[in-house]
């Protein structure tokens, strides 16, 4: 609690993590409010006004200790957290505390992390694509430097794999820094990141921001507002490039939807909280590149039950420049990663950006695929002897390039037992035109699986 702090009230009601305050007079609606109770400090957000003295908040802590009657006091401002260049290297939490056992940050700057974003004469559009090294994201549906990218996928089908290879392919190359947000995720994921960064030698460039499974939804939906408040600070302060990883937003959703039930609000489709639309919006269009420098961001999206058309799903689609869709198909056949290439996309597959024959040579892949997927009904049924001479080629060729499109990655070499590699975009391009013109129709399936790029 800060020196400044002054009475505002008493607790009347408590109600899991709603709580009600009986005022002095009304705070301003996101203020931060102070509860102390045996040297341990409680921090409330204001949602509601419900009478002239009265209003309703969250906390953002457990709230065992919490009773009826105990002194509120008021912070004077919004939920703001200490910025300064010694956050790079770090593992925070919500508040900006240190969550490795180090020295505080620094309390000479503060960031409110629900501010607005860049006016939109400031901000500058992303026109390049951000090269990561992994085949089958750089020839079908490019990052964007600059932009938004969505994994989208269920359980267990690899977004968090695919984010940390991600991760640890392009930091080292980047000459910026990146920031992870850990929303509602599981501390044993943080530990291992935190660890492989370690050993990697890019955690000096990086700071991590989590917000666990176990906290409040208060903390599991502001933890993400703090992370992006580190990376807009680091890129106006830095003048550089910021790489902004989320995993997971969909628990930001669930966190708001929580929230929106405790607040007894009446529920929208599929149960959403009436202000999805808004939420979602007001982190998303914070991240954004200005001519300071630039924010690229990657988030994992949690797809419930597979289903794409889930009101948080769509809603998220939305904001997003790069859709990388994981496909459990694709899991089961052992094409790692898993990403399905007819549905992902990107909005810089435009030959005037990404070159002729880059372009032409993405669409030729995908129609060769997807003559693949129209044919494989009739194999399994007829076998592929019964199919044209001009079909059985194009079967074969595609069988080559979803092989081809596998790849081991650095970040599960230790479980896979095989060397990560990563290929470039130019390479990949080079090697796809070569099983596409039949160069390589001399190797079997197996040659082209999980490597980088193909023998000559």
């Amino acid at each position: 609690m800060s020196s400044d702090s002054k009475l505002i009230g008493h607790i009347e009601a408590a109600q899991g993590s709603v709580i009600d305050v009986r005022c002095d007079y009304l705070p301003a609606l996101g203020q931060a409010l102070d509860v102390v109770c045996d040297n341990r400090r409680y921090v409330l957000v204001v949602y509601q006004h419900l009478e002239p003295s009265l209003i309703r908040a969250i906390a953002l802590h457990s709230v065992s200790g919490l009773y009826r009657g105990m002194p509120v006091y008021d912070r004077g401002a919004p939920l703001h957290v200490p910025v300064d260049m010694a956050c790079l290297g770090r593992m925070l939490n919500v508040f900006g505390e240190p969550l490795d056992g180090g020295n505080a940050m620094p309390e000479h700057t503060f960031r409110n992390i629900l501010a607005s974003p860049p006016l939109l004469s400031d901000t500058l559009p992303p026109t390049e694509i951000l090269e990561t090294g992994i085949k089958v994201i750089d020839l079908l549906c490019p990052f964007v430097r600059g932009g938004k990218t969505g994994l989208f996928g269920g359980a267990g089908v690899g977004k968090t794999v695919l984010m940390m290879e991600f991760m640890h392919a392009v930091s080292a190359s980047m000459q910026g820094v990146s920031v992870f947000a850990g929303v509602g995720e599981r501390m044993r994921e943080g530990h291992e990141l935190w660890h492989e960064m370690q050993d990697a030698g890019v955690l000096a460039k990086a700071l991590l921001v989590y917000g666990q499974m176990d906290e409040s939804p208060g903390v599991r939906f502001h933890v993400g507002y703090t992370a992006l408040t580190y990376a807009e600070y680091l890129r106006d302060s830095l003048d550089t490039e910021v790489l902004f990883l989320m995993d997971n937003i969909f628990r930001f959703v669930q966190a708001g939807s929580e929230i929106s039930g405790l607040l007894g609000r009446m529920p929208a489709t599929v149960g959403y909280q009436p202000t999805l639309l808004t939420e979602v919006a007001s982190l998303e269009e914070r991240i954004v590149s200005t001519k300071r420098g630039s924010i690229t961001s990657v988030q994992a999206v949690y797809v419930p039950a597979d289903d794409m058309s889930d009101p948080a799903v769509a809603t998220i689609l939305g904001h997003l420049d790069s859709i990388v869709i994981l496909s459990r198909q694709q899991a089961a056949k052992g094409i790692y990663p898993a990403i399905d290439p007819l549905r992902s996309t990107s909005r810089m597959m435009d030959h005037r950006v990404i070159g002729d024959r880059h372009y032409q040579v993405a669409h030729v892949v995908r129609e060769h695929l997807s003559r693949y997927r129209e044919l494989e009904d009739i194999i399994a049924m007829l076998g592929i002897e019964e199919l044209s001479q001009e079909d059985r080629c194009i079967v074969e060729r595609a069988r080559r390039l979803q092989r081809y499109l596998t790849q081991p990655f650095n970040v599960v070499a230790d479980h896979t037992g095989i060397a990560g590699v990563r290929v470039t975009l130019a390479q990949t391009i080079t090697d796809c035109e070569g099983i596409i013109n039949g160069k390589y129709d001399h190797l079997s399936e197996a040659d082209c699986y999980m490597r980088g790029a193909m023998p000559e």
